[in-house]
């Protein structure tokens, strides 16, 4: 064990974080934090690295472990260049280089003794510099940077000019090659495209410190962590196995603790129906019993309900009209900044599609969408959308977003026609309530603007979604909220995402842009994975350049999926094993309350005697006969040890 937290409680103001949180991680191994935003997965990560203190409990380091820190936001500034930025964290093994040059350039003009003195502190220089891969600084540096998506040219590139995503890479970098024996990491895949995540996957996988990681990348940790540990609504519980294995046991657990919940209801209820039933038969031994119910009743434990996925958060996109077949028809279109993006581009869009748009960062994949959607203008070429066509944007920086505005002003002022109810009840079904509607939009989190778009975009009633990198700051959670609407939602979709398991569910075809052109997969991520360096390697050899127009080439999806199947006379008889197993326990549920319903009608009746020999012995006629009175009297002892043995079996059988 490397690292342990034990009891770490954490509360702001009345709202309480992290409530006895305790787990360990061991050497080596990579872990998973999830939850849902706000579940206090960052605030964990924090209070191991000390820099927030909990307000009960302790993390405990092993002595002599290292440990680094990857946050969200990176404050690095400065005008030395990307690759000195990152290189100082080599400045060790740099530092011993140095001094090998010096002792090489001293042993020049040094004799004797000296010279000897001065070959033995070089050979251990030299032992140490090996050990720590000192030959090899240079070209690790420069493998980290490219793998995180920089290209040589931008290694001399100053920080302080770096946009915030940039430099959270060279963070990254830094920390990577810093190499400490525990790692932590708040989002490292946020500002990568698709080939770094690869990249980082790899470097991972392959690293020999403990990794513990905050994500949202469902593919990622899939790839990466062997362990998830869940924040849910303060409490943490810890799962062994990817994220794919977390899930499905995720689901059966809370399966489980629901049925055990609603069964528990279930008795509370029928324990409360048999104690009011035993007060209303009024007889010293009932009420007894009533009461020592009602204390059992008060010691049980009562069950908390359990968590429903996001449950209260609503997303519906429904077009207003159907759009044409055609939706959107681009030909030839360029565009250039300080190098050309894309040049002579052709794409088509039917009614219905699915389409994601990936691509490296930087290959203009944003920029298309906003020259698709007249945001901006292209160096050449057309853009033609189709009859009835009607546009929902989602800009990944939410520019479309006004800072200035409250949340109700900005869907008050985008729909007028909309009153104040239906506003309050969007925002509310994308989690603002109360006076969450009158916050500024420029105070909102990443993840808060996000939600914000979402409710704009399901209000339009667009036939036609153009989604510019939709899941970024949205938690696992609110992602499936998303994919199943997308999944359920009639018109046609162009999405821009670097979100992988988000891609596998939604989309049915791809385009890569690669090359200053459009590659087509006609299937999901998976397909692309399995068809990409076949079609790249032929649409950008040099022959192939020659030849295409810089339109898309096709591929067929020859993917199949296959299901096993139990044999057919094992399930039969499992089947039957099963009915019989229903049928049994159905007689002799039907036969228990058979008798319940027959015990109690002798027990109202024996009630109604009862009542009616008091009402005779209260006559005069009655009381005033000796041998009538002691009749009655007998009759009456007889009927309470009736009942008593009566509510006996009652009791019993609704136990």
């Amino acid at each position: 064990m490397i690292l342990s937290c034990h009891n770490i409680c954490k509360a702001f103001g009345t709202d309480e974080i992290l409530k006895h949180v305790s787990f360990h991680i061991e050497e080596h191994e990579k872990t998973a934090v999830v939850g849902i935003n706000g579940a206090g997965k960052s605030t964990l990560l924090r209070i191991i690295m000390g820099e927030e203190t909990a307000d009960e409990g302790e993390v405990t380091i092993s002595k002599g472990a290292s440990i680094g820190y990857l946050a969200q936001q990176n404050m690095l500034s400065g005008s030395q260049s990307i690759y000195d930025e990152v290189a100082e964290v080599m400045q060790h093994v740099i530092a011993m280089e140095d001094s090998l040059r010096d002792m090489e350039r001293q042993m020049d003009h040094t004799q004797g003794e000296a010279l000897n003195a001065l070959m033995e502190r070089y050979h251990q220089t030299q032992t140490q510099f090996e050990q720590a891969g000192g030959y090899a600084w240079k070209s690790e540096i420069a493998g980290v940077l490219r793998g995180l998506g920089f290209t040589d040219e931008e290694f001399l590139k100053p920080v302080d000019k770096l946009s915030g995503g940039q430099k959270t890479r060279v963070a990254l970098g830094k920390l990577l090659l810093s190499a400490p024996d525990i790692m932590l990491l708040d989002e490292p895949t946020n500002h990568l495209d698709l080939n770094s995540i690869e990249w980082l996957e790899n470097y991972l996988l392959n690293y020999q410190g403990a990794v513990i990681v905050v994500a949202h990348d469902r593919y990622f940790l899939n790839k990466v962590v062997s362990k998830v540990v869940e924040i849910d609504r303060g409490h943490v519980m810890t799962f062994p196995g990817d994220y794919n294995a977390y899930s499905v046991h995720k689901k059966q657990l809370r399966e489980s603790q629901l049925k055990a919940w609603i069964n528990q209801q279930a008795s509370i209820r029928h324990q409360e129906e048999v104690i009011a039933k035993l007060r209303s038969f009024n007889r010293e031994k009932s009420i007894k019993r009533a009461e020592s119910r009602e204390k059992m009743l008060e010691k049980v434990e009562r069950l908390e309900k359990p968590t429903q996925e996001r449950s209260d958060m609503h997303l519906s996109l429904t077009p207003r009209i159907e759009s044409g077949k055609d939706v959107l028809s681009a030909q030839h279109l360029s565009k250039s900044f300080e190098y050309s993006l894309f040049d002579d581009l052709n794409l088509e869009i039917r009614r219905g599609e699915k389409v994601a748009l990936i691509g490296n960062n930087g290959t203009g994949k944003s920029t298309l969408l906003k020259i698709l959607i007249g945001l901006m203008d292209a160096d050449g070429g057309s853009v033609k959308l189709g009859t009835n066509v009607h546009i929902g944007y989602y800009d990944q920086e939410h520019q479309i977003l006004h800072p200035d505005k409250t949340l109700f002003e900005e869907l008050q002022d985008a729909y007028p026609s909309l009153n104040n109810t239906q506003i309050r009840d969007t925002l509310a079904a994308f989690l603002f309530t109360g006076d969450d509607v009158f916050k500024l939009v420029g105070d909102l989190s990443g993840g808060e603007s996000g939600r914000v778009s979402l409710a704009k975009l399901m209000l339009s009633e667009a036939n036609f979604l153009i989604l510019d990198e939709p899941t970024n700051h949205l938690d696992i959670v609110s992602k499936e909220i998303l994919e199943d609407a997308i999944c359920r939602y009639e018109g046609t979709v162009l999405c821009v995402s670097h979100d992988r398991w988000f891609i596998n569910r939604t989309a049915s075809r791809i385009l890569d842009l690669t090359g200053r052109t459009l590659i087509e997969y006609k299937g999901n991520y998976d397909y692309y994975l399995e068809k990409h360096e076949e079609l790249t390697a032929r649409l950008l050899s040099p022959g192939a350049l020659t030849h295409s127009s810089g339109g898309a080439i096709s591929s067929t999806n020859t993917s199949h999926l296959s299901m096993q199947h139990r044999p057919a006379e094992n399930a039969d008889s499992e089947g039957r094993q099963d009915w019989k197993k229903q049928k049994e326990e159905q007689a002799l549920e039907r036969k228990r309350a058979a008798r319940l319903r027959e015990v109690e009608e002798k027990i109202a009746s024996l009630e109604e005697r009862d009542g009616q020999i008091d009402e005779d012995l209260a006559k005069e006629e009655i009381y005033t006969d000796l041998e009538k009175v002691t009749a009655l009297s007998s009759e009456k002892a007889q009927i309470a040890q009736q009942l008593e043995e009566l509510i006996e079996i009652w009791s019993e059988l609704e136990e």
